[in-house]
C-alpha cells in the first residue's frame, strides 16, 4: 500500500496531512536554524555558569508550564467536535491557570533561590513568572489553529517569535547582560507568540458560558496533565539533581548538552505529532487505516530521528566543538549519552500518538506513574556517578520505558503494537551499526569538520550495504520516499 492509499475513502485527508506536514516542517526547519544558530552564538558570548543560573531556575518552574495547559490544548485538538461556548471557556479557564501560576512563581522564588542555594535565582523566577500568563493567554489560540489545520500561520507565528526573541537575547549579551540575556529571550519570545496566534489566528473568546458542557474535556486533559507532569518531573529531575549536586557551572555544561540535542528532537517531533494526532483521531474508529498511518507516521519519524541522532553520539566530541567551541569538550560525554537517550525518544513518540488519538488518557496517567517512577529512580542512582552518571540515568531510563509503553497499550488498545515493537528495533539495530562504523572511520582524525565528513559518508555507506542485504529496511526506505514525494508535492 502506497501513501496514497490513505486517502481511499476520504480522499482530501491524505492530501491535508501531506499539506500540513510539507508547512510544518518547513516551518520546522527554520525554527531549527534559528535555535541551533541561538545555541551557538549564545554559547560563545556567555558563560556556562549563565546558562546553569537560568536553568536552574526553569528546571522547577517549568513544570507550571504543564500546570497551566492542563492537557486542554490537546482535549481541543482530540474533540471530535467542540461548540464556540466550549472552545472560549477552555481559553477562559487556560489563562486564569496561567495567572494564579505566575503569583505563585512569584511568591515562591525565595524558595527556589534556597534549593541551590543561590540568591541571584530569586529575581530571575520573579520575571519568568510573567511567561506563565502569556503562555496560558496563548494555548487555545494555539490549539485553535492546529484544530483547523492551519499550519502555515502557526508557523510563521513560531518563527517570527523565535527570531525575534533570539535578536533580544543575543542583543543583551552583547550589552553585558550576562544570564539575563536569556531571561529577556524567553519573555520577548512568549510576548510575540502571543500577538502573533491571536492575530494570525482570526478568533476572538467569547464570555464564559457556564451551560456548556466541560466534564469530557476537563477529564481528558486532567488525566493528560497528569502524564505529562510526570514526564516533565522525569526529564527535568536531572537538571534539579545536577544544579543542586554539582553546582551552576556543572549544569551549564549539562544543560547546553541536552538542549543540542533536545532541540532537534523537539523539531522532529513537534511537526509530526502536530500533523498526526488531529489526522488519527478523526481515524480511531476505522482499524484499517488506522494502522496504516500509524506504522507509516512511526516508520518516517522515528528512522530520521534514531539515524540522526546516533550519528551525533558517535560523533559527539567533534559537534561539540564546531558547534559550542573547545571550551565546551567537558560536555562530550554528557552530549553522547543524552543523544542516546534521544533515539530511544523517538521510537516511543507513536506509543504517545495511540494513547492520545484514541482519548486513552486515563491508562496513559497509570501508564506514566509505573514508567516515570522508574526513571526517577534510575536518575537518583545516576548522581552517585557524578553528572555523567545522570546523563546514563537519563539515556537508560528511556530506553526501559519504550518496549514498557508498547506492551501497556497491547492491553487497553487495537494498535499494531507488536509491528511497531518490530519497526523500532529493526531500525535501532540498522542505525547502531551504522553509527558503529562512522565513529570507527571518523575517530583516528584530528579535524573536527573531517571527521563530521567522513563519520557522515561512512554510515551512509554503511546503511546503503544494510538496504541491499535487509529486504524488510529496504520496504522501510521505499516508504519513506513515498511519503516524501507525497509531502515535497505540496511544498
Amino acid at each position: 500500500m502506497t501513501a496514497d492509499s490513505i486517502t481511499e475513502r476520504e480522499p482530501s485527508l491524505g492530501a491535508v496531512a501531506a499539506r500540513g506536514a510539507a508547512v510544518t516542517l518547513a516551518g520546522q526547519a527554520v525554527k531549527f536554524g534559528i535555535q541551533f544558530g541561538g545555541i551557538i552564538v549564545l554559547a560563545r558570548l556567555l558563560s556556562p555558569e549563565a546558562f546553569g543560573l537560568v536553568a536552574m531556575v526553569t528546571a522547577v518552574v517549568g513544570v507550571g508550564e504543564v500546570l497551566r495547559d492542563f492537557g486542554l490544548s490537546s482535549a481541543a485538538v482530540q474533540a471530535k467536535s467542540l461548540t464556540p461556548g466550549q472552545r472560549s471557556n477552555l481559553f477562559w479557564i487556560n489563562s486564569a491557570i496561567g495567572a494564579a501560576l505566575s503569583v505563585g512563581v512569584v511568591l515562591c522564588a525565595p524558595l527556589i533561590a534556597g534549593l541551590y542555594g543561590e540568591p541571584r535565582l530569586e529575581a530571575v523566577a520573579r520575571v519568568l513568572a510573567v511567561t506563565f500568563l502569556l503562555n496560558g493567554l496563548t494555548t487555545q489560540f494555539r490549539a485553535n489553529m492546529t484544530r483547523q489545520l492551519k499550519f502555515g500561520k502557526l508557523a510563521v507565528a513560531d518563527i517570527v517569535a523565535q527570531a525575534c526573541g533570539l535578536g533580544v537575547g543575543i542583543g543583551m549579551a552583547l550589552g553585558g547582560a550576562g544570564y539575563w540575556a536569556i531571561v529577556g529571550q524567553q519573555v520577548a519570545q512568549a510576548v510575540l507568540t502571543l500577538a502573533l496566534t491571536a492575530v494570525l489566528g482570526r478568533w476572538a473568546p467569547g464570555c464564559p458560558q457556564r451551560r456548556e458542557e466541560m466534564r469530557g474535556l476537563l477529564s481528558f486533559g486532567w488525566n493528560l496533565m497528569g502524564t505529562q507532569l510526570l514526564q516533565y518531573t522525569s526529564k527535568n529531575i536531572d537538571s534539579v539533581i545536577v544544579g543542586h549536586q554539582f553546582g551552576a557551572t556543572s549544569l551549564g555544561y549539562y544543560n547546553r548538552a541536552g538542549q543540542i540535542v533536545n532541540g532537534p528532537l523537539n523539531q522532529l517531533n513537534v511537526p509530526a505529532s502536530t500533523v498526526a494526532l488531529p489526522i488519527l483521531s478523526r481515524l480511531q474508529d476505522d482499524r484499517p487505516r488506522y494502522r496504516n498511518f500509524i506504522l507509516r507516521g512511526q516508520t518516517a519519524l522515528m528512522s530520521l530521528v534514531v539515524a540522526v541522532f546516533l550519528f551525533l553520539s558517535a560523533l559527539a566530541e567533534p559537534f561539540v566543538e564546531i558547534l559550542l567551541g573547545t571550551e565546551w569538550l567537558a560536555s562530550v560525554d554528557i552530549f553522547r549519552l543524552i543523544a542516546i537517550g534521544a533515539a530511544f525518544q523517538g521510537a516511543s513518540y507513536a506509543t504517545y500518538w495511540v494513547f492520545t488519538s484514541k482519548g486513552l488518557t486515563r491508562s496513559m496517567l497509570r501508564y506514566a506513574v509505573v514508567a516515570r517512577t522508574i526513571s526517577i529512580a534510575l536518575l537518583f542512582g545516576g548522581a552517585w556517578f557524578g553528572v555523567t552518571g545522570v546523563a546514563a540515568a537519563y539515556a537508560l531510563g528511556i530506553a526501559i520505558t519504550w518496549p514498557l509503553g508498547l506492551y501497556w497499550t497491547s492491553r487497553i488498545s487495537d494498535a499494531p503494537v507488536w509491528e511497531m515493537f518490530t519497526n523500532g528495533l529493526r531500525t535501532l539495530a540498522v542505525y547502531t551499526a551504522a553509527a558503529v562504523v562512522a565513529y570507527l572511520a571518523a575517530r583516528s582524525l584530528s579535524n573536527p569538520i573531517a571527521e563530521v565528513g567522513v563519520g557522515a559518508a561512512a554510515m551512509a555507506g554503511a546503511a546503503a550495504v544494510m538496504a541491499i542485504l535487509i529486504p524488510r529496511y529496504r520496504a522501510d526506505l521505499i516508504a519513506m520516499r513515498e511519503i516524501g514525494g507525497l509531502v515535497k508535492r505540496r511544498l
